[in-house]
């Protein structure tokens, strides 16, 4: 599948992140904006850590793709919020809003956001990252509390800089096959022969390159060589919630629930537990104790935590296929390997009522099919008598409960090649024996 038809996809389903009706008149007005003001320095990275380097300030990088309503709450406060301009102050601020040409080995954040901050030494080491799903999900959210706190973490961070910057390794970029984007071989072979700059003066939606198509293109390396693909590209930055806590939005890390009998609770976290560091690697964000778990590679967690102004350490024993749990539902990455994993299908599984007003037992698997796609490689789901409304209760020897998430690591992982999968539905209470595509 090449990028042609992912961007299609990204305008045809109304399930994929929201944009504002005039695309190109936002950007062009955002670049009005940013240059005509003194704080932030506009696309341009080198300046930035050159600035960085005479100042000796930190650098703020603020990744946003301006035409997603995701994030635009709490965009407008960082341009608008007087209160908030102190604090930014303190920093190099630098707006990015397209990534044709990131390095790839400095900047690496949760590509399916549409808004994400990456706090870094002039030197390039990072000291922190902030992204917030709350705000992905909520555009109208203006509030800015957890930034604050994320910012206010990374600069008693730099204060301590660079004595400290043993205990940040666990923080840096991992290593990548690509220095930019337009390497990735779905950018690079794209037929609207992407460049490093936008095209200002012709087609400037189409000339730019989104985060998300990063994560995208690099799943799709794999998958064009029919290789599996690691769960670190397709179950990428793991919330919290995948080993059984929440984190506040509106707070450094500090946990708001814990899931009984989940992982975090049968080692003693508790609401109100506020994480101080990770394996000795100080947290600053939900979405840096995200990257702690994204760039795991042991199965140890070794939390410091404040609990009630008392320092206590808390020891996480995660399984060995922790990451199966992680939920990719709702990113827009998933979108494309709904495709290669049955045939274009968006799957949910049913609920504990649903599954007794069905007769179906709570440990079955049970997938609603709630969308089947009608274009190009989505289509084949349909292609095979797939309908809106299946229930998916079998595929070869998988009958045991799964939601989407989980089946798609076990078949990316299992079944790197195309084939065709027996499979059982239940359509208008009737068993129907179907084919499972995988492309």
């Amino acid at each position: 599948m090449n990028l042609t038809t992912l961007l299609l996809l990204a305008l045809i389903s109304p399930l994929l992140a929201q944009t504002v009706k005039d695309r190109e008149g936002s950007i062009r007005s955002d670049r009005e904006k940013m240059t005509t003001q003194d704080r932030w320095i506009y696309n341009d990275t080198d300046k930035a850590f050159a600035t960085a380097k005479t100042s000796g300030k930190p650098v703020l990088a603020i990744l946003r793709c301006v035409p997603c309503l995701g994030g635009s709450g709490l965009d407008s406060s960082l341009n608008d919020d007087p209160a908030l301009a102190p604090l930014l102050d303190q920093f190099v601020a630098l707006r990015l809003i397209n990534v044709n040409s990131l390095d790839l080995s400095r900047f690496q954040f949760d590509y399916d956001l549409s808004l994400s901050a990456l706090i870094l030494n002039a030197d390039g080491t990072t000291y922190g990252r902030f992204g917030s799903w709350h705000h992905q999900k909520n555009p109208e959210d203006k509030s800015t509390d957890g930034l604050r706190a994320s910012l206010e973490a990374s600069l008693a961070i730099h204060k301590n800089y660079p004595a400290n910057k043993a205990t940040l390794g666990p923080k840096q970029p991992l290593r990548l096959p690509y220095k930019t984007p337009l390497e990735i071989p779905h950018i690079a072979n794209n037929p609207q022969d992407f460049a490093p700059d936008l095209d200002w003066q012709g087609k400037l939606v189409q000339s730019c390159v989104h985060c998300h198509q990063i994560g995208d293109g690099l799943k799709a390396a794999y998958h064009d060589e029919e290789q599996p693909i690691p769960l670190l590209l397709s179950h990428p930055t793991p919330s919290p919630a995948t080993i059984g806590f929440d984190l506040s939005h509106n707070h450094r890390a500090t946990i708001t629930s814990v899931q009984p009998g989940s992982l975090a609770a049968k080692a003693g976290l508790q609401a109100r537990d506020e994480i101080l560091t990770v394996n000795g690697t100080p947290v600053i964000s939900p979405a840096d104790l995200s990257w702690a778990l994204h760039s795991l590679h042991h199965t140890t967690l070794e939390l410091s935590l404040n609990r009630s102004g008392t320092k206590i350490g808390i020891t996480l024993k995660l399984p060995e296929d922790w990451r199966l749990e992680t939920d990719i539902s709702l990113r827009v990455g998933t979108w494309p390997m709904r495709a290669w994993i049955g045939g274009g299908m968006k799957l949910r599984d049913l609920t504990d009522q649903e599954r007794r007003d069905k007769n179906l037992s709570n440990n079955q698997l049970a997938l609603l099919a709630e969308h089947v796609g009608q274009y190009g490689n989505h289509a084949a789901a349909q292609r095979k008598g797939f309908k809106k409304g299946d229930i998916l209760i079998r595929i070869e020897n998988l009958e045991t409960r799964l939601t989407e998430s989980k089946l798609f690591a076990l078949l990316l992982q299992s079944h790197p090649k195309p084939t065709s999968l027996k499979a059982t539905i239940l359509r208008n209470g009737k068993e129907l024996p179907l084919t499972f595509p995988i492309q």
